[in-house]
């Protein structure tokens, strides 16, 4: 979601619950697979400004686009909103698919200059590590458990950027963790194999964010709500691109995650991002967010490119792409981006499958085959209790 760098979009939170409308119910609790061979398929499908208007009419005509059944339909809750997308959710789940939330701490107007000019709003990490939100996340977590279907929750996506108000650049950055002891002989951090600086201070910034992310999960965890499925859901590339950004430093640990999740985008903007062919986006960084957990299944949780035809064919972008998902069998799910914007130049940048008929044609075609599966793989399932199971004001 990085066009909110340069372009005006007032993006705001999922719909409003409506008491008339109760969650679809199980008789078995049921929990979502990770498919032993293939992967999910699925998309956001341009549900306009706030990325919340979920309709049956979208992703089904979504669906006779791309031909094939959305395993996973992506959606946004923005606390800003202080509710919980149950219509959208309800929606999602009814017609046979997982829903994935991006459920993000940003106040109305959600608008990047005033971060950049002012900072992070009310919703800021260190507020919600204090605990000054922990009623509307309790809330949220008994609305999530209410759902009881299974449901990816990515929270504050691509922190290793610097265009949200959750970016460890707005808490100090690089700077030292107070009070912290520096590591005389710190090791690679994983995925890498360049030494540390030394002696090397834990950065403050990610260190924030990691304190928020596990005080949040804590805290739905203890609603009982055990159907939502963390991602910890990074950008390709750091933005700045320095060791103390990297998805390493803001891994909440593996107890506090269930799927890995990344960004990769091609073009989106004309003279503003270059046009790169698809494994330089993709290779290094899923290599990298692999390596913090290699036991946890990866997602794209947003891939997608815009229609720049003088620049380079977006019709073989899309079967590169789709080949080289393939070739990595720990990539267990793809959530392409599928929405068309004007930016304030009058300029269009256009995501969707459908730019031309060429590009049309080769979604089609990388997505038809067998490896990529339309329907989520559900199974009973297991009890448990996390650790620690009840929230914790850190």
């Amino acid at each position: 979601m990085k066009k909110l760098l340069i372009f005006f979009l007032a993006i705001g939170a999922g719909c409003k619950p409506e008491s008339n409308v109760s969650p679809p119910k199980t008789n078995i609790p049921q929990t979502l697979s990770v498919p032993a061979t293939g992967a999910y398929t699925g998309a956001y499908i341009d549900f306009g400004d706030n990325e919340d208007d979920v309709t049956l009419d979208k992703i089904e005509s979504f669906e006779k686009l791309v031909g094939k059944h959305q395993a996973i339909v992506a959606s946004s809750s923005y606390w800003g909103e202080q509710t919980f997308p149950t219509t959208n959710i309800q929606i999602i789940v009814s017609h046979q698919s997982i829903p994935l939330i991006f459920w993000s701490p940003w106040d109305k107007p959600y608008d990047q200059d005033i971060i950049a000019k002012n900072g992070p709003d009310r919703f800021n990490l260190n507020a919600i590590n204090e605990g000054k939100w922990d009623a509307y996340i309790d809330a949220w977590g008994d609305a999530a458990k209410a759902i009881g279907n299974p449901m990816f929750v990515s929270f504050g996506n691509e922190m290793n950027g610097n265009w949200f108000p959750w970016s460890g650049k707005f808490y100090g950055g690089k700077d030292p963790v107070p009070g912290s002891t520096p590591e005389a002989n710190p090791t690679p951090l994983p995925g890498y194999h360049v030494p540390m600086p030394s002696p090397c201070y834990p950065p403050v910034g990610p260190e924030i964010y990691k304190r928020a992310f596990r005080h949040v999960v804590d805290r739905v965890r203890a609603r009982g709500a055990s159907n939502v499925l963390w991602v910890f859901h990074a950008n390709n590339y750091a933005e700045p691109n320095d060791l103390w950004n990297v998805m390493a430093q803001y891994y909440p640990g593996s107890d506090y995650v269930d799927w890995l999740g990344l960004s990769v985008y091609g073009e989106q903007f004309n003279g503003v991002d270059a046009f790169s062919d698809f494994a330089p986006l993709f290779d290094w960084p899923v290599t990298e967010i692999h390596a913090l957990d290699p036991s946890k299944p990866v997602m794209l949780a947003e891939w997608g490119v815009g229609e720049f035809p003088k620049e380079g064919s977006k019709a073989l972008w899309f079967k590169e792409a789709f080949d080289a998902m393939e070739r990595k069998p720990f990539l267990k799910a793809a959530v392409f981006w599928h929405e068309r914007w004007q930016n304030v130049d009058d300029s269009y940048s256009n995501l969707h499958v459908n730019s031309t008929p060429e590009a049309l044609a080769a979604y089609r075609q990388g997505v038809a085959g067998a490896h990529w599966l339309d329907r989520p793989q559900l199974h009973a399932a297991d009890i448990k209790t996390h650790s620690p199971a009840t929230p914790k004001n850190d």
